[in-house]
């Protein structure tokens, strides 16, 4: 897993001039951000003014999709794009706002799939229209099915396969696996390569993603329930966070490990209160899907050929290479 860690970040080196101050390790803090602005000033693309929109399942207030978004806004920096960011945890409000992209008549749409099925009749109105389509994060499974010319984000079920091997390392003897957002086909992926490959007892626990408060007490109550269970596996960083709330509450013993990066995560792994995360690099997810549609507009690239996925991970993130990415993950975009 190092390896693959390592091999993305040369791959994000190679991605151009305005990623690359952000790969040195031996600088950081303003000094860094403000070479980076500078990149990116001088790489702007002398290119026809773009309009370009970004569609995800994000809920409000995750962090996870602030640095998608983040990546995004400096792809289409680099492209001379408009940006049209907008989200909904609903499948139906995640059509409409296709359809409202499509009214705008942009350029190019990258959308999340974490339910294809509900996607497929706004994706194909896009496609009647001439707008090109990306997608991005979730639906790997799916994209080629839906018409669209490139998907980024990783594997869902190798990346819960792996999980499940890091488990065993550990030791682990029972984990509970939380999903925080019932229907999404990658978290339900994720569990399921939990199971595959995971030798303890594997259980999935539904939780409402959009209420903190009930997330925590909820795993609580499932460890006071069944004291047995020594890892709590996350499916985002926040809700690993409030995990760490609730193995208190309950005065459990149990350690928690997640998928997925944020700030407030960097420190909870520094000082063991979360043992490991796994690294999908969402913020290169949304500058990698807003530069293909760049390229598809003024070249006519297919990122993967249109036939294989782009792969942003997995990755493990723990004690020992923390350092690696923390600064960037202070900045908001790792």
């Amino acid at each position: 897993m190092k390896r693959v860690y390592r091999t993305a970040g040369a791959a994000l080196c190679a991605a151009g001039l305005l990623l690359a101050t952000a790969c040195s390790s031996s600088t950081g803090g303003k000094a860094a951000r403000e070479r980076a602005e500078e990149a990116a000033a001088a790489g702007v693309a002398d290119t026809p003014r773009m309009k370009v929109a970004l569609i995800t399942h994000g809920a409000p207030g995750d962090t996870f999709w602030d640095t998608v978004r983040k990546g995004a806004e400096a792809g289409a920096q680099k492209s001379n794009a408009e940006l049209v960011y907008a989200s909904d945890p609903a499948v139906s409000g995640q059509a409409n706002l296709i359809q409202n992209a499509i009214d705008q008549d942009v350029d190019g749409i990258a959308v999340s799939l974490a339910n294809p099925e509900g996607l497929t009749g706004a994706i194909q109105q896009a496609a009647e229209a001439g707008i090109p389509v990306v997608g991005l994060n979730s639906g790997m499974d799916a994209w080629q099915d839906l018409g669209l010319l490139s998907f980024f984000g990783q594997d869902e079920a190798v990346s819960g396969q792996a999980f499940g091997e890091r488990l065993n390392d550990e030791g682990a003897e029972h984990a509970v696996c939380v999903i925080h957002e019932q229907g999404n086909v990658g978290h339900e992926a994720r569990c399921a390569g939990v199971a595959d490959t995971f030798e303890g007892e594997t259980e999935i626990l539904y939780v409402e993603g959009a209420d903190m408060p009930s997330v925590r007490a909820t795993i609580e109550a499932k460890l006071r329930q069944e004291p047995a269970i020594d890892y709590v596996v996350a499916l985002g960083a926040p809700f690993a966070l409030t995990a760490v709330d609730s193995v208190a509450d309950a005065g459990s013993d149990a350690t928690i490990a997640t998928f997925d990066l944020n700030t407030e995560v960097v420190p909870a792994i520094e000082d063991g209160r979360v043992e490991f995360a796994v690294d999908q690099q969402p913020y290169l997810q949304g500058y990698l899907a807003i530069d293909s549609l760049w390229l598809y507009h003024n070249n006519g690239n297919f990122s993967g050929g249109g036939a294989e996925p782009v792969l942003t991970g997995p990755a493990f993130v723990d004690r020992d290479n923390i350092g690696e990415v923390a600064e960037y993950a202070r900045n908001g975009t790792r």
